[in-house]
């Protein structure tokens, strides 16, 4: 009866009410359209982050600007050094400020405190840019950031943005709008327009383990200017220069395609969307850069840098396929384009996805994963962990792929794990992203610990059984002297 009872919780704590119209099975839900883009249901520990979260994982890499958070001190802890973003120049942007409100400044307003904040800072550090985030608390006291900030900028004659960030406004995907709006405000007054424009931006890039080096250097190879990227290893110089492209190309979709818009109406710069992660999506890339600027020898060269990069990546990568063909992988991850691109590269070294979700997913991006994805296979929107406790569990998932709050649920269940976060150390992008994923995936799904975990719960299941049977054993003698 108990086991039961434990059955039906489970299946309750995976299932609220509200959920089942973020949840689709492609063979059962052929007509159902996935609920997203919405706010989370009330009671699901959603695995989405805060509006400021969001806006500060997009500025953060900004390595000249000054990030200073008007709010409680653990908001700006929670964001300290964030992403495992690299600098070819200032490294500013892996300190933290605050302005850290207490009990007093809700009471009475924070505005003086944060004057006083801008004052020490652009004393000490004599900064081009600073960036000043509204965290929720802001947002119930009402302080005017804008107006702080103007008066500062006044003052001492630099750029001080304001990011309208409240954290309980929206989900993360308000944040990025947020963050795209603070650099617009960058473009918009201090923007370097030439009469000629040339080359293109490169949007949506965090430089994570310096992945926006290795895309450069590729771009390099066959003849593209980048006029500006950001904001992996971006600063205040770079950006200023962005109006003058001829081309915006958008690799992290869900923080970048709303700026894109913008420039696109504001500067007539067109956008298209690439993704440098797995063979397919790095080819198909390259060539959509370079048939998108019409350069006949441009195309020539991707051919050729193509055909040769994915024969040296073929090669290595077959020792792996080998070793994983038959897997079965949970993907969990921020942004529906992402999710596409892991399917096919999963697809590519014999794994089969069995669980497909994200947390920004946009309609147009899960109508592409249930294309992509196998009939049985689990789509689910802004899941919580009960949801996907239920969903691997079912599935049978030997890997889930996701970022650090995933890491923990993973290795309770006894599943592997690959961090595809913000806070990786390796590149997983490009060629060598290929290989290095690859490879880690092997090094995790394979190891042995999994076998020893197997033979441990074994072993806890058949001792727990023969306790059982001997309760059963002694309530039958108990009842028989009755």
């Amino acid at each position: 009866m108990s086991k039961m009872m434990s059955e039906e919780m489970k299946a309750n704590l995976a299932m609220i009410e509200e959920r089942k119209d973020f949840i689709v099975c492609n063979k059962e839900d052929k007509d159902k359209k996935i609920k997203c883009d919405a706010h989370s249901a009330a009671g699901a520990v959603s695995q989405r982050a805060c509006v400021y979260c969001g806006a500060r994982v997009v500025l953060n890499p900004i390595t000249d600007a000054v990030h200073l958070v008007h709010g409680p001190i653990g908001c700006a802890s929670y964001t300290f050094d964030i992403r495992g973003s690299l600098s070819s120049g200032s490294e500013e942007y892996r300190n933290s400020y605050s302005t850290d409100l207490r009990e007093h400044d809700i009471i009475f307003g924070g505005e003086r405190k944060l004057t006083a904040a801008i004052d020490e800072i652009v004393e000490a550090k004599k900064p081009k840019l600073i960036f000043v985030y509204s965290t929720c608390v802001v947002g119930v006291i009402g302080d005017d950031l804008k107006a702080v900030c103007k008066a500062a900028e006044e003052k001492y004659g630099i750029r001080i943005i304001p990011v309208e960030s409240s954290g309980f406004v929206g989900s993360k995907s308000a944040g990025y709008k947020a963050a795209g709006d603070a650099i617009l405000k960058i473009l918009e007054l201090d923007g370097n327009k030439k009469e000629e424009k040339y080359g293109i931006n490169f949007l949506g890039d965090f430089n994570l383990a310096g992945e926006m080096w290795i895309i450069k250097s590729y771009l390099e190879h066959i003849g593209v200017d980048v006029v500006s990227h950001f904001s992996g290893d971006s600063d205040y110089e770079k950006i200023k220069n962005a109006p003058n492209a001829i081309m915006n190309v958008v690799q992290c979709a869900g923080s970048m395609t709303s700026l894109a818009k913008k420039m696109e109406d504001k500067y007539e710069i067109p956008f298209t969307k690439v993704s440098f992660f797995g063979l397919e999506d790095i080819r198909v890339s390259l060539r959509s850069i370079a048939y998108s600027l019409g350069d006949f020898d441009m195309i020539t060269k991707v051919e050729e840098f193509v055909k040769v990069k994915e024969k040296e990546t073929d090669e290595k990568l077959e020792y792996y396929r080998k070793r994983l063909a038959g897997k079965k992988v949970a993907i969990y991850v921020g942004g529906g384009f992402k999710a596409i691109s892991l399917i096919k590269q999963f697809r590519d070294l014999g794994i089969t996805p069995v669980m497909v979700g994200s947390q920004t997913g946009r309609p147009e991006e899960y109508d592409t994963i249930r294309k992509l994805a196998d009939e049985d296979t689990v789509i689910l929107d802004d899941a919580n962990p009960s949801e996907l406790e239920k969903f691997m569990r079912e599935k049978g998932a030997d890997i889930l792929v996701g970022g650090v709050k995933e890491r923990p649920l993973a290795y309770k269940l006894g599943v592997a794990f690959v961090d595809h976060n913000h806070a990786r150390k390796h590149p997983l992008a490009g060629y060598e992203g290929c290989i290095n994923f690859a490879k880690e995936v092997d090094l995790t799904v394979n190891s042995p610990v999994w076998g020893i975990i197997k033979g441990e719960r074994h072993g806890v299941e058949h001792e727990l059984s023969g306790s059982i049977r001997s309760l059963d054993l002694e309530e039958q003698v108990i009842a028989n002297e009755k």
